[in-house]
């Protein structure tokens, strides 16, 4: 297998804590997005959409999504489980990731592309450029306060995001509220079912890379 990561970005991350929580060794390669290096001819002959992570696995199959990437590792490497056993936990696992993506992962991204001096003009990840949207960064920032009492709600009846187990959904929370420092968004010090969960997410060896 053939993993393309870039150590900055938060979507390779998540690809990036899977893989280690899995204890897979995998060939990487780092793509830096600063550098403009997944919009490179020889980056795009692998992925013509120009979006990291990317997982090129021993078939040659070419996965280009964090939750593509998720499931061939799990199916091919089932434990230890990080996307249920049950079907019930499998539901659960898959619908707790897509709220973190949808309510967390997009309005941060939204809040720092159509802010920052660096994504002028690439608003939108991918081939094509994009101006920014003042308003939508406006929309974001309000969605990021309603993401954190989102996942106090929750974290307050459940130990994780999707169950009584790590999984997949608490890989994609904690990178995206770790990442919501770049719109300087932090946890509410009130929020204490949430920073505990965090901090304890922080402390495994994962989070570190």
């Amino acid at each position: 297998m053939l993993f393309y990561d870039c150590a900055t970005a938060p979507n390779p991350r998540r690809a990036r804590m899977f893989i280690a929580e899995k204890g897979l060794d995998i060939e990487t390669r780092q793509i830096s997005i600063a550098k403009g290096e997944q919009l490179s001819g020889a980056f795009k002959a692998v992925n013509p959409n120009a979006t990291i992570p990317v997982l090129v696995t021993d078939q040659g199959t070419v996965l280009t999504e964090n939750l593509g990437i998720a499931a061939y590792l799990e199916a091919r490497c089932p434990e230890p489980p990080l996307m249920g056993r049950t079907a019930d936990e499998k539901g659960l696992v898959l619908m707790w990731n897509s709220l973190v993506e949808q309510q967390g992962g997009m309005p941060i991204a939204e809040t720092l592309r159509n802010t920052h001096p660096a994504f002028a003009d690439r608003a939108i990840p991918g081939p094509v450029n994009h101006a920014q949207i003042p308003e939508l960064a406006q929309r974001g920032a309000v969605r990021v306060g309603l993401f954190f009492d989102l996942l106090e709600t929750r974290l307050s009846e459940s130990a994780y995001i999707a169950g009584p187990d790590f999984t997949l959904a608490d890989i994609s929370a904690f990178v995206f509220v770790d990442f919501a420092r770049v719109i300087k968004a932090r946890i509410p010090q009130e929020n204490s079912a949430t920073l505990a969960w965090f901090e304890g997410i922080g402390s495994r060896p994962s989070a570190q890379l």
